[in-house]
C-alpha cells in the first residue's frame, strides 16, 4: 500500500475588542464568516447556526477543504475563531484576517499549526 499524502494549517485565534451587539447576532456572524472563507478560496458546504441564552452564538463551517468556527461571548467582546484547511486551494490565515477585519476585532491573536504531511 502507498503511503497517503495530505496536508493542512489549523488556525486557532482569540478576537478581542469587538462589538458585543455584532457578537450576539447569528445573522451577522455567518455572513462575515461565509465572506471570509470565499474570500480567502474556501469552498463553503454548509453553515450551521446555535445561539445561545441568554448570549452567545456559535457558527460552524462544513469546507470542502475541512472546517471552520466562530465561538462567541458578547459579554466579554470576544470570539474564539478556528480555521482548518487542507491543499493549497485556501488560506485560513486570510479568512481569520478577513474575519477579524469584517468583525472590527480590535485585538487579535492567531496561531498556525502544520498539518499533516506523507503518512
Amino acid at each position: 500500500m502507498a503511503p497517503a499524502s495530505f496536508a493542512g494549517r489549523h488556525v486557532l485565534a482569540e478576537f478581542g475588542a469587538v462589538d458585543p451587539v455584532v457578537l450576539d447576532d447569528p445573522a451577522a456572524l455567518r455572513t462575515a464568516l461565509r465572506s471570509a472563507l470565499t474570500e480567502a478560496g474556501a469552498t463553503v458546504r454548509d453553515l450551521l447556526t446555535h445561539r445561545f441564552q441568554p448570549q452567545g452564538v456559535t457558527v460552524l463551517a462544513m469546507l470542502a477543504e475541512s472546517h471552520a468556527s466562530v465561538h462567541s461571548y458578547p459579554e466579554l467582546g470576544t470570539a474564539f475563531v478556528d480555521v482548518f484547511t487542507c491543499g493549497e486551494a485556501a488560506d485560513p490565515e486570510r479568512a481569520v484576517r478577513l474575519l477579524a477585519s469584517a468583525l472590527d476585532a480590535g485585538e487579535v491573536n492567531l496561531s498556525t499549526v502544520r498539518r499533516g504531511g506523507v503518512r
